[in-house]
């Protein structure tokens, strides 16, 4: 059984990209996480949100068993910018907002309103994951959030 072997061919290099940088955030290797992250911001924004907004809801759901409400919302987005400011530049708890209520469902998003690039959504999504997910356990669980991704299309 290889790495990554839940998830689809086509999402592997994603799934690549997106170790390499929670493992750099988790490191906080300024040079490996921008590298990393500008690998993800080249694939398709729709498909990595989807997957690292799954691993991050699975993440919520299992730190939270009885439900996640308003104050852990809030102490994730704090814990999240906290961290991040110290070593990465330009952290807008906006965006880490943003990501977090798309992971729980409950982003409603506006047509009119232009979309987050590519590499700012991936750095913050990645430090969003680094925040949650111990680097070790990660390639796991994006593996789950994987599988339940292809059960879900089928």
């Amino acid at each position: 059984m290889g790495r990554w072997s839940e998830v689809p061919a086509v999402a592997r290099p994603i799934a690549d990209a997106a170790a390499d940088a929670v493992e750099a955030a988790a490191e906080r290797d300024r040079v490996a996480f921008d590298t990393a992250v500008g690998r993800l911001a080249g694939f398709d924004v729709a498909q990595v949100g989807l997957l690292l907004g799954t691993v991050v809801r699975h993440a919520l759901e299992e730190g939270h068993p009885d439900g996640l409400d308003s104050d852990d919302v809030r102490d994730t987005l704090t814990a999240v910018v906290r961290q991040a400011i110290e070593w990465v530049d330009a952290v807008d708890p906006q965006i880490v907002l943003l990501l977090l209520a798309g992971a729980l469902g409950v982003l409603e998003t506006d047509p009119d309103e232009r979309p987050i690039k590519a590499d700012v959504s991936a750095r913050h999504a990645v430090l969003l994951v680094a925040h949650l997910v111990d680097p070790g356990g990660f390639p796991r669980r994006l593996e789950r959030a994987a599988r339940e991704l292809a059960q879900n299309a089928e």
